[in-house]
C-alpha cells in the first residue's frame, strides 16, 4: 500500500514540476538578448545598408510605434503571466504556436516530422548499450584483475576519453570514404538515401541500418565506460555481502549465489538510467546527430537555440521535460520490479 501511495505522489508532483521548469525556461528567453523582437528590429536596420543606404537612409531608425508593432506581433506586449498562460493552454504547450523560422509551420509540425528518427536513433543506441555494457560488467566482474578485465578496461576508457564529434569525424574519415584510399562502406549523412521511397521492405531496413551503424557506434561507445564499470562495481560489491556466503554456506552452487542472488541485486544502480529511454528517445544526442547531419529532435532543437525560435525550444523542452518526470518514475518502478523489498516510506 505504501508503494502505491508513493507512486500515486509521484504521479501528482509532475505538473507541478513541470510549470516550475517551463515558467522558469519561458521567463529566461523572454528576458534575454537577440530575441526575435531584436532581430526584427535588426533586419529593418539592415534595408539600409549597401548599395540602398543612400536611398534608404530613413530605414537605418525603428520608430517606437514599430517596435510596439513587432512586439505586438509575437505577444511581447502582453504580461508576462498572460504570455505564459497563452503558451500552456491557448497554444498546447506552445506545440500550436508557429515557429518563427519557419512562420508556415507549427512548433508540433516540425517536431512530429522528427519524432521516428530520434525514436530509432535514441531507442536503438540505449537498448545496445545495456545489451552490451551489462554482460560485459559481469563479464569483468567474475575476472577481476585477469588479462581480460584490464584490457577491456583499456580499451573502454580510450573510447570513452574520444570526445563524441572527433570519434565521429574519424569513424567518417575510416569508413565513409572521406579521405582517399580508405574504405567507404557506409554513408556519412542523413536518415536515409534520396532513393528510399522506390526501395522494398527489406531495402529500406538495410538502407536506414547502413546510415545509423555509425552514428549509433559514436552512441553506444560513449556510454561503454559508465555503464560497464557501474555494473562491474556494483556486482563486485553484491558478491562480497554476506547472503552470498550464506548460499555457498549452505551448499548451493557458485553460479547459484551469483545468477541467481547477485546479479539481479546489482542491477538495481543501473536501473536508474532506465527511465532515460523516454527522455533519449526524443531528444537523442544533439552532437552526434550535427555531425553526421541526422534530422533528429536532437539537431532541431539546437537549430531553435541557434536561431532563436523559441516556439520550437520550448516545445521541445516541454516534451523532453514530461518524459523526462516519468522517466523518474519508471525508474522507481524497475527498482520496485528488481527486487520487491524496496519500500519507498519514509522512515
Amino acid at each position: 500500500m505504501e508503494r502505491i501511495d508513493y507512486f500515486i505522489k509521484r504521479a501528482l508532483l509532475v505538473l507541478p514540476t513541470f510549470i516550475g521548469i517551463t515558467l522558469l525556461c519561458f521567463g529566461l528567453i523572454q528576458f534575454v538578448p537577440g530575441g526575435p523582437v531584436e532581430q526584427a528590429i535588426m533586419g529593418m536596420k539592415g534595408i539600409g545598408e549597401g548599395e540602398h543606404r543612400a536611398a534608404s537612409g530613413s530605414a537605418e531608425t525603428v520608430t517606437e510605434r514599430q517596435r510596439m508593432e513587432i512586439e505586438a506581433y509575437y505577444g511581447f506586449d502582453q504580461p508576462f503571466h498572460l504570455r505564459y498562460k497563452k503558451w500552456l493552454i491557448d497554444d498546447k504547450i506552445g506545440m500550436q504556436m508557429a515557429s518563427y523560422r519557419y512562420p508556415d509551420k507549427t512548433a508540433w509540425e516540425l517536431i512530429r516530422g522528427r519524432f521516428a528518427v530520434s525514436m530509432i536513433f535514441g531507442v536503438t543506441g540505449l537498448l545496445l548499450s545495456y545489451l552490451i555494457c551489462i554482460p560485459l560488467g559481469i563479464a569483468k566482474a567474475l575476472r577481476h584483475n585477469s588479462v581480460f578485465d584490464v584490457t577491456s578496461s583499456i580499451v573502454i576508457f580510450i573510447g570513452y576519453a574520444i570526445p563524441p564529434f572527433a570519434l565521429g569525424m574519424i569513424l567518417k574519415m575510416l569508413f565513409g570514404g572521406t579521405v582517399d584510399g580508405l574504405w567507404d562502406v557506409f554513408p556519412t549523412a542523413g536518415f536515409h538515401s534520396d532513393d528510399y521511397a522506390n526501395l522494398g521492405t527489406i531495402g529500406r531496413v538495410h538502407d536506414i541500418f547502413m546510415h545509423m551503424f555509425l552514428p549509433v557506434l559514436c552512441y553506444v561507445i560513449g556510454n561503454f565506460a559508465i555503464l560497464t564499470l557501474l555494473m562491474k562495481n556494483s556486482l563486485i560489491e553484491q558478491i562480497s555481502r554476506d547472503y552470498v556466503r550464506t548460499v555457498l554456506a549452505k551448499g548451493g552452487s557458485y553460479s547459484r549465489a551469483i545468477w541467481g542472488h547477485a546479479v539481479r541485486n546489482s542491477l538495481i544502480p543501473i536501473a536508474t538510467g532506465i527511465g532515460a529511454i523516454l527522455t533519449v528517445m526524443f531528444a537523442g544526442s544533439v552532437i552526434i546527430e550535427q555531425v553526421f547531419e541526422i534530422p533528429g529532435m536532437g539537431r532541431l532543437s539546437l537549430e531553435a537555440i541557434v536561431g532563436r525560435d523559441y516556439p520550437v525550444f520550448m516545445g521541445i523542452l516541454a516534451l523532453t521535460s514530461i518524459l523526462g518526470l516519468l522517466g523518474n518514475i519508471l525508474s522507481d518502478l524497475c527498482y520496485v520490479l528488481i527486487d520487491p523489498r524496496i519500500n519507498f516510506q519514509r522512515q
